[in-house]
């Protein structure tokens, strides 16, 4: 039965991914800091699903946690989904340095270390993806987190090409790059999501449905949802200047 790996797997994007995947007969590994819900999670989709749910309790911002992630994926996963993530309020002078050192090692030293991790085997089986969970934030200027985003997507645009003879279009490494859904995410960073108009918002199993759907179609970067495909492409001709001056007010209004 072929299994999927998945980092922040209780709340949000990662819990969506767990269901829909467990939906789908894979068997899992749900890695989260939170025990007592990582268990509760895992219970429920082995009796809603009759698939095998693994957990891993580990924190990604440690070398611990990170070196007992890395050592479960090298036992051997046909899907990876690097989706652990957090934003932190306020702009960047206002945020402490350790706030934003941990979140690099997050949503960049984790994802890099599972994928360096996953990939070796997958070759050797000669199938298997990567999903690597990135926002639309990275295609405009918002401090560290649209940075490291940015980042994810950069990283997995080249390790597709990297992998690319190796792996003869049977392994994949896609970037998701999700706008606005409906998480825990934004109360988490104790941000107010008020005036965000109703348009915006994506429900996580859209994101997830296509996210799968842009996976088997072989696509390296995922941009759910219409409005978000309109709003990259228009970042992509508008002077990056102009980009990061609308993204800033925005941040401001919405953080």
């Amino acid at each position: 039965m072929p299994t999927a790996f998945i980092t922040g797997a209780t709340a949000g994007i990662g819990a969506a991914f767990a269901r829909r995947l467990a939906s789908d007969g894979l068997d899992l590994v749900l890695l989260a800091r939170d025990g007592e819900r990582l268990d509760r999670t895992a219970a429920d989709l082995r009796e809603k699903y009759a698939v095998q749910a693994e957990t891993l309790r580990a924190d990604l911002s440690t070398e611990e946690g990170l070196a007992a992630a890395e050592e479960r994926v090298r036992a051997g996963v046909d899907l990876l989904v690097n989706n652990a993530g957090f934003g932190n309020k306020g702009k960047f002078l206002d945020v402490p340095v350790s706030d934003e050192t941990t979140m690099l090692k997050v949503h960049c030293e984790a994802v890099l270390r599972l994928t360096h991790a996953a990939l070796p085997g997958m070759l050797d089986r000669g199938r298997g993806a990567v999903i690597n969970v990135s926002s639309v934030a990275a295609f405009a200027a918002r401090g560290t987190y649209g940075a490291s985003k940015a980042w994810v997507v950069s990283f997995s645009e080249g390790v597709a090409a990297d992998i690319a003879g190796r792996s003869h279009g049977r392994i994949h490494v896609m970037a998701l790059c999700p706008g606005f859904v409906h998480t825990e995410f934004h109360d988490r960073a104790q941000m107010d999501m008020s005036g965000l108009p109703d348009f915006m918002w994506l429900e996580d199993t859209a994101v997830v449905d296509a996210a799968l759907r842009d996976l088997r179609r072989g696509v390296q970067i995922s941009v759910p949802g219409a409005q978000y495909k309109a709003i990259v492409s228009l970042t992509r001709l508008l002077p990056r200047e102009l980009v990061a001056r609308l993204s800033s007010n925005r941040g401001r209004k919405y953080t």
